[in-house]
């Protein structure tokens, strides 16, 4: 009715999912895209495309996240900006800048609640040098902030923390939980180290895409070859960080003209060329599940091959990654080549074709923009936000 106020409050918050839910599910029947972007969706990289845009279309017109202000810099509100963990405080950054679309005025008209808390900066002040491997204190600096929100503001404890989420991109992100599992049960954690052996659960937590940053590093993606002029089958270069990458090393580090792999470039050589040069990009867990050549890979329109055990590969909750990269498990590195030369031409053509088609989701830009990577990591916590409701 025209002049009917907005509801307020619990009430007026979940009359807007409803109304979301509606049109996405509307879309997925009609098996219709939105008409309210220049960019439409297409094609097999994408789960449910017409899901997807009209998720997001709902999400860039409704979708309000309250920040927590509570706090003092460094441990809240700053985050690294360089280095493997640069998501994190890229993140943080956007979700306190004045431009970002999606803050809300006032936590009342919030779907969803922030917690600005790095646990990169924790590790990086808190703990170093290095002594103590224990978990405890950063888990005491989490569980303290919380308890702090959660005393001063009604939010927390009417959702048992559900429509609240933090992001991590250090490889002890899983681990702020596990103090207080019963506490956390419904928390939401957004984080590189997705991985399901430590706790990650992919229906409530979000698997988010780890980058090697500053952001002006990744700024121009555009070293990557035609397909037709990419002589090395398989590339891969980096430390011997755990088992996986041990095994690869063992089995391929100078051994073959065609699998290329390293231990540290030799001198000369450029890294990223060798991507834009490379049909596959080895993609090994290191210590933890998540790497940064992921998102390197596709920068340089090469194949990913993940060779990981446990990993949730990133907002996989969308993109369909058997349509686009080659899964490798580490019982199979002997193997490796055999696997990728057993890929025939017009399959790796097509593959190569849907790598490039996924690069603006994986753009790292500031202040965001629709359907890059922040807004992509936004998307995967509104997807939970609308599975379930508040009560009324």
């Amino acid at each position: 009715m025209i002049g009917q106020k907005k509801k307020r409050g619990v009430e007026g918050v979940e009359e807007d999912l409803a109304q979301a839910r509606a049109a996405i599910n509307e879309a997925i029947r009609m098996r219709r895209h939105g008409r309210e972007d220049r960019f439409i969706p297409r094609g097999s990289i994408y789960r449910n495309s017409y899901a997807f845009h009209q998720s997001h279309i709902e999400m860039v017109k409704r979708f309000k996240v309250w920040t927590y202000r509570e706090g003092e810099q460094p441990l809240v509100h700053a985050g690294p900006f360089k280095d493997i963990y640069a998501i994190e405080g890229q993140f943080i950054a956007e979700m306190e800048s004045e431009t970002n679309p999606f803050m809300a005025s006032h936590p009342d008209e919030a779907h969803t609640f922030f917690i600005p808390i790095s646990v990169a900066n924790i590790v990086d002040f808190v703990y170093m040098p290095i002594t103590n491997y224990s978990r405890d204190q950063l888990q005491n600096v989490v569980s303290d902030y919380i308890s702090v929100v959660a005393n001063k503001y009604p939010y927390w404890n009417r959702s048992n923390g559900a429509d609240h989420f933090m992001v991590s991109c250090h490889d002890w992100g899983p681990d702020v939980s596990s103090g207080n599992p019963q506490f956390f049960k419904n928390f939401i954690r957004v984080l590189c180290n997705a991985n399901t052996s430590e706790s990650f659960q992919p229906g409530r937590d979000v698997p988010m895409p780890q980058f090697y940053g500053p952001a002006h590093r990744l700024a121009s993606p555009n070293y990557g070859q035609p397909p037709n002029n990419r002589p090395i089958l398989a590339f891969f270069a980096g430390g011997a960080h755990g088992e996986i990458r041990e095994m690869l090393l063992d089995h391929w580090k100078g051994k073959d003209n065609e699998v290329i792999v390293h231990e540290y470039l030799p001198k000369g050589q450029n890294y990223t060329k060798l991507m834009g040069q490379s049909k596959f990009c080895l993609c090994p867990s290191g210590f933890e599940v998540a790497s940064p050549r992921v998102v390197e890979a596709i920068y340089a329109g090469c194949i990913p091959v993940i060779i990981s055990n446990n990993y949730v590969l990133p907002l996989s909750d969308v993109f369909d990654w058997s349509q686009f990269s080659v899964s490798v498990s580490v019982d199979k590195i002997p193997e490796i080549k055999t696997i990728l030369q057993a890929i025939p031409d017009w399959k790796y053509l097509k593959m190569q074709k849907r790598v490039r088609g996924l690069l603006r989701h994986f753009l790292l830009d500031r202040p965001s923009r629709p359907f890059d990577v922040i807004h992509m990591i936004l998307h995967s916590v509104w997807l939970r936000r609308l599975n379930f409701k508040l009560p009324t």
